[in-house]
């Protein structure tokens, strides 16, 4: 990568870690947050599910809105809304103001998804865009194994609303990198008049693209797998392998390693084999390596061990595949990559979503319904890499 784009990379890295801390960073105070409001588990895991909620409906507004006034502004909005829900969090005194204040943190932490693959657009494309993209991949790769062990952290020293108190600076940190460090990258001629009607045609070109949907809802099964193991980890770690929330956090700090490596590759592999044989090959191996997982589960086989290094290499083959889909999704849309990383940044979310919903009826405290539904995730993203003219869509 030339060092013009070292910078943006670093800063756009940082500024997608908010989502993901905000995410990651309180798995490990759960047990602990539920038994101070005096909750239950179900509605513990209503905070994510109202945080998913939010981010995946939210990224619609953002889209469209940074195409129209710059990529700078719908960041400072959304900021400054999550660290009002961070805020809301902190002071939280019951489930129902912390699931809200998880709503609203949601609502200003899809801005810091969405707009960053936009400005990526904006500054490279084709084999360079894929390396920024990866550069920025693992930036955010090193919150799963940071964010839980920050929070286990501060568990140590302080009560679980810390965490929140650790965030809410991160969100000021993050404004202050805007303002001073990140330039904008949309000229004022490029932006678009926000006219509903060409939004609608935008949406529509969008939706009836095939390739487009095809590489949106190949990465959105394959960030779904992240989700489930999300909602269900802390769970498995704690009460099927009986660890600590700092052991949890360790396990779960391993379960990125393969990702993050891998994605430091995606764009060089794309150079030398091409960008669909690297994506049909990853997609197969994150396909068969889960359902291996199932198999040894099935056979009574899955000890923390094999579960580790089961998701380490499933991981891996995510690592190849996300960032690649992300920049390829866009490739064709650069008029309207607003509009494109909102509508398929919703559309993963909410893939993810419908996962963690339809499995969470099966979790039983136990390792295999979890590998199932990671599994479930990789024969979709299969189907999708096979049914799909996915040469035509990224070439």
């Amino acid at each position: 990568m030339s060092s013009s784009l070292l910078r943006p990379a670093l800063v756009l890295g940082l500024l997608s870690c908010v989502g993901p801390f905000a995410i990651d960073m309180y798995l490990p105070a759960m047990p602990d947050i539920g038994a101070d409001l005096g909750t239950s588990v179900a509605a513990m895991q209503g905070t994510i599910t109202a945080y998913f909620l939010a981010f995946g409906v939210a990224q619609l507004f953002y889209g469209p809105w940074a195409d129209q006034a710059g990529r700078k502004p719908p960041l400072y909005a959304g900021l400054a809304v999550f660290l009002l829900g961070t805020l809301i969090c902190t002071l939280a005194p019951s489930i129902t103001w912390l699931t809200m204040g998880r709503f609203v943190q949601g609502l200003g932490g899809a801005a810091v998804m969405v707009v960053p693959r936009a400005i990526i657009r904006d500054m490279a494309t084709g084999h360079q865009a894929t390396r920024l993209m990866a550069a920025i991949m693992l930036v955010i790769s090193v919150s799963p194994m940071l964010a839980p062990l920050a929070g286990a952290g501060v568990m140590a020293v302080a009560s679980w609303r810390w965490i929140f108190g650790v965030l809410a600076v991160a969100a000021l940190l993050s404004l202050l990198m805007i303002r001073f460090v990140l330039a904008e990258t949309l000229p004022p001629m490029q932006r678009q008049h926000f006219d509903l009607t060409d939004t609608l045609r935008g949406a529509k070109r969008l939706l009836s693209d095939r390739g487009f949907m095809a590489l949106t809802f190949l990465g959105g099964f394959a960030m779904a797998s992240f989700f489930v193991f999300i909602a269900s980890g802390p769970f498995v770690y704690t009460q099927a392998f009986g660890l600590s929330p700092t052991g949890f956090s360790l396990a779960f700090a391993v379960n990125a390693i393969g990702f993050f490596a891998a994605s430091q590759l995606a764009a060089g592999f794309g150079m030398r084999f091409g960008a669909a044989r690297v994506v049909r090959v990853a997609v197969l191996g994150f396909f068969a390596s889960t359902v291996s997982l199932v198999l040894v589960g099935t056979l009574g086989f899955a000890s923390l061990p094999v579960v580790l290094a089961g998701l380490f290499v499933a991981n891996a083959f995510l690592g190849l595949v996300i960032p690649t889909v992300m920049v390829l999704a866009l490739e064709e849309h650069g008029d309207i990559a607003g509009l494109a990383s909102s509508l398929g940044g919703t559309l993963q979310m909410l893939a993810g979503g419908v996962m963690i919903a339809l499995t969470a009826p099966f979790f039983d405290g136990t390792a295999l319904p979890m590998l199932a539904a990671i599994a479930v995730c990789g024969t979709i993203a299969l189907a999708l890499s096979r049914g799909v003219r996915v040469q035509a869509a990224v070439t």
